[in-house]
């Protein structure tokens, strides 16, 4: 069985999965959740494909005015959902959602590759939803070329065309052949251009690298070019990817430092039967089928974040979602690189999926389990469309369950230790008909990302802040803002913490007591 992704999605694969007894019952699960103390950081993402017009837009051909009320509707939805950040595909098929010198605009767009659609789709995506206060990451596919196999339906100008060598047929699709330095360099700018000129949160991968482990996948004449010194030709095929995470680390590093760079691979890396360092699965080898070591690159400190698909059930044979949890925890455990995970919201309430996918709190049954590994900080949900369709209520179980509080983004741990923001002031807390109005103000010549308010019954001690089980709210950030807090009453307290675009916060303000 090979592991299940974003690559069975697009294929239109179900996994076959046994009936198994869920190692803990619902009841227990709630009780676990009951006495959690929610985290002021945690990521909160979800996936907005649009390869094939998977999420956004939703069909090619829409007029400007539609796409954007779509985009909108999906930030509604974030926010609905109580998530904190986006990660919008950019880059689906070597193609661009933005003006990019290399390669041609996306025909998901306009439904023609190179049309100019009249708009920067993603200029409007950072401002609108930096204006929610929250995440934008861009995420890019590095090697597809085509969700077709034919040359000659690439755009005149794209590079593909322009330089033959570089493509590969395989499976009915192109690829970029990353064995070509000069391809992977392309690849590396291409995708560069687009943090370097807009307001990101982060470059993020997905789980496509090299098609698979076939002979079909025809680069034998790179590999006898470039593969002098390596023992085979998977060997070098690894070394090929592995140049590109660290190489783009190098690049984010040196341009953009602010923001976050990481990876969503498949959830396997080797199982234990293939290495003893593998988990205690028997599907599809990431390091084997893609030749991407995905547990190398968090041991070596190449990303500031790693998201496994763990796209599994608990209990489900031959690849546990109980098992894979403990086993990515301790992968990154004291290595500095930021573990979430990455949730199938796709399966949950699927009747095509195993039984277990139609308990309405199998996703909530996840994030409790990963309660216990404080490694892990945070989940992306696959696809913004599944969010949406909450089938048997998956998704707002989960967030009722999880999500009562809001959270912050985690911060990165090499940049935990820079300059903290300017302290906010809270200059106003009373009494309306709505509840009780807030006004925060900024200071310091630098505007906040966001505010983070806190309620109090009494003053709190230091080591409140540094939890969200009274954060109240997270506002986008300004030079001051007005909030109403529904819940609010006269005698509690209200403090508020500047937050920064690393997510560092400041000293929290003054206390502002509601006195009428």
């Amino acid at each position: 069985m090979s592991a299940p992704s974003r690559r069975t999605v697009l294929r239109g694969l179900a996994l076959a999965a046994a009936a198994t007894a869920v190692p803990f019952s619902a009841t227990q699960a709630s009780a676990e959740t009951a006495a959690w103390t929610p985290p002021l950081r945690q990521m909160r993402g979800m996936w907005i494909a649009s390869v094939l017009n998977i999420n956004w837009p939703s069909k090619p051909g829409l007029t400007v005015d539609e796409q954007k009320a779509e985009y909108l509707a999906w930030l509604d939805l974030a926010e609905q959902r109580k998530l904190n950040s986006i990660f919008l595909q950019i880059r689906p098929t070597a193609d661009a959602f933005w003006p990019s010198p290399y390669e041609p605009w996306s025909q998901y767009i306009t439904g023609t590759q190179g049309q100019d659609p009249g708009y920067d789709p993603l200029g409007f995506a950072v401002e609108e939803t930096h204006k929610r206060g929250l995440s934008l990451h861009a995420w890019f596919n590095p090697y597809r070329v085509s969700m077709q196999a034919d040359p000659n339906k690439l755009h005149p100008d794209h590079p593909g065309r322009k330089n033959p060598t570089w493509i590969l047929p395989f499976g009915g699709k192109l690829y970029y052949n990353p064995g070509m330095p000069e391809v992977r360099k392309f690849c590396q700018d291409a995708m560069m251009h687009a943090i370097e000129n807009y307001d990101l949160d982060g470059l993020h991968f997905d789980d496509y690298f090299y098609p698979t482990n076939s002979t079909a996948f025809n680069d034998a004449e790179a590999f006898a070019k470039y593969g002098a010194g390596f023992p085979d030709l998977a060997a070098w095929r690894r070394n090929n990817v592995d140049l590109m995470v660290q190489e783009m680390q190098q690049r984010v590093l040196a341009s953009k430092p602010e923001i976050a760079w990481g990876i969503s691979p498949s959830g396997i890396w080797r199982n234990k039967g293939t290495d003893p360092l593998g988990s205690d699965t028997n599907g599809g080898q990431s390091y084997d089928n893609l030749h991407a070591d995905t547990r190398g690159w968090v041991k070596k400190g190449w990303l500031d974040y790693i998201a496994p698909q763990l796209y599994w059930y608990i209990g489900q044979p031959p690849a546990d979602y109980a098992k894979l949890v403990p086993w990515w925890s301790d992968v990154a455990d004291g290595t500095g690189t930021l573990l979430w995970i990455g949730q199938a919201a796709y399966k949950a309430g699927d009747p095509a999926q195993a039984p277990q996918w139609q308990d309405p709190k199998e996703l909530s049954k996840h994030l409790t389990l990963n309660q216990s590994h404080p490694q892990i900080t945070g989940d992306i949900w696959f696809s913004a469309g599944d969010v949406r369709a909450d089938r048997l209520t998956s998704i707002t179980t989960a967030v009722a369950d999880h999500y009562q509080r809001p959270a912050l983004s985690p911060v990165l741990p090499r940049l935990a230790s820079g300059r903290r923001p300017h302290r906010a002031v809270v200059a106003q807390a009373r009494t309306t008909s709505g509840g009780v109005e807030v006004k925060v103000v900024a200071t310091g010549p630098q505007e906040p990302f966001q505010f983070a308010v806190f309620r109090f019954d009494s003053r709190p001690s230091a080591e409140q802040f540094e939890n969200a089980a009274n954060l109240v709210a997270v506002l986008p950030g300004d030079r001051h803002i007005t909030w109403t807090d529904p819940e609010g009453k006269r005698g509690q307290y209200y403090y508020a913490l500047a937050v920064d675009r690393a997510n560092r916060v400041s000293r929290p303000s003054n206390g502002h007591r509601v006195i009428f």
